[in-house]
């Protein structure tokens, strides 16, 4: 549905996009994170139509936006991070003038149906001005979704909502996604780990990783990371750190939960043998009883820290 490739752009002589390429699929939602200044704002302009990039092509539903942009924005929904709204207007006046410019066939019959949808029902008499942030983020979601709408880009849809709000778009978003293209932009982590089929991470303008949540957490980034739980007071915390900190097949040991009388290690073991075992006779040996030791996924945030982190040092290297 979405082919992106060889996408670069600059502004003037700095170059901030380096040769993107990608693929959105029908019915797919496609996470698409960076930190701030990674280029992933110029990369949704240009996604969007507003802005040409310097090089490559982007192509929605087999025509190069270039050449015919109508062909993307006759099917475009996008909601950016600060919905544009008229504060004069009643919730129903604005959707019903975003229905006509967007030549729905059947603006009155949408409007019903998309203020349905996203929790807009009660204040479809409201001024805009008097929403509040929550209700003005499913204005903007609501505007995404009329007319003929095939590709949605979504910034920061969840932003001012709170965690009920929350749980019913991310629930929205994926029904949407069975039968649209999605592209969600977020800070948000949690939400794309719930929600995306994919994850593209952006840095420096490059695409550092592309893959599914679940492989970016239980793959390499995370290998060797175990979760040990033992039965030891937290006083004896150094000792036990101290101890396991001595082996030579631990890299790693830190304490990432504190509060508890139950001591919680996360241990990252050499991956070249299994070492559980005589991590395990450690503390036998130290009569520190054991509840649980098991490999340890990491979250989609400690992947997206460590893929953006290195990226960062290798590119300071190489200058």
């Amino acid at each position: 549905m979405l082919e992106v490739s060889g996408l670069n752009h600059h502004y003037g002589p700095t170059q901030v996009l380096f040769d993107l390429s990608f693929q959105v699929a029908q019915g797919e939602i496609l996470g698409f994170l960076g930190p701030n200044g990674a280029g992933k704002s110029t990369a949704m302009r240009i996604l969007t139509g507003f802005l040409s990039p310097s090089a490559g092509t982007v192509v929605f539903d087999g025509q190069d936006i270039r050449k015919d942009p109508l062909a993307l924005r006759r099917h475009l929904g996008y909601l950016p991070e600060n919905v544009p709204v008229y504060p004069e207007l009643t919730v129903d006046e604005y959707l019903l003038w975003v229905a006509g410019i967007k030549q729905s066939p059947r603006p009155k019959a949408q409007v019903d149906e998309v203020a349905g949808r996203c929790g807009l029902s009660q204040e479809r008499g409201s001024l805009i001005r008097r929403l509040s942030k929550g209700f003005r983020q499913r204005l903007g979601l609501a505007q995404a979704l009329l007319g003929d709408t095939k590709l949605l880009i979504l910034d920061e849809p969840t932003v001012g909502l709170d965690p009920s709000q929350i749980r019913e778009i991310r629930g929205l978003i994926k029904e949407l996604g069975q039968d649209k293209t999605i592209l969600l932009s977020t800070h948000i982590l949690p939400e794309v780990e719930r929600t995306c089929d994919r994850v593209l991470i952006i840095n420096r303008g490059r695409i550092v990783a592309e893959d599914t949540p679940a492989n970016l957490t239980q793959g390499a980034l995370g290998r060797g990371r175990h979760l040990l739980r033992l039965a030891v007071s937290r006083k004896d915390a150094p000792e036990v750190l101290a101890a396991f900190r001595d082996l030579p097949f631990v890299s790693e040991a830190e304490e990432p939960e504190a509060g508890a009388d139950i001591l919680s290690l996360r241990l990252t073991l050499d991956t070249t043998h299994d070492h559980r075992a005589e991590a395990t006779a450690l503390a036998q040996a130290k009569g520190w009883p054991i509840l649980e030791f098991r490999p340890a996924d990491i979250s989609l945030e400690e992947a997206f820290v460590s893929l953006v982190t290195t990226e960062n040092t290798e590119g300071a290297h190489a200058n």
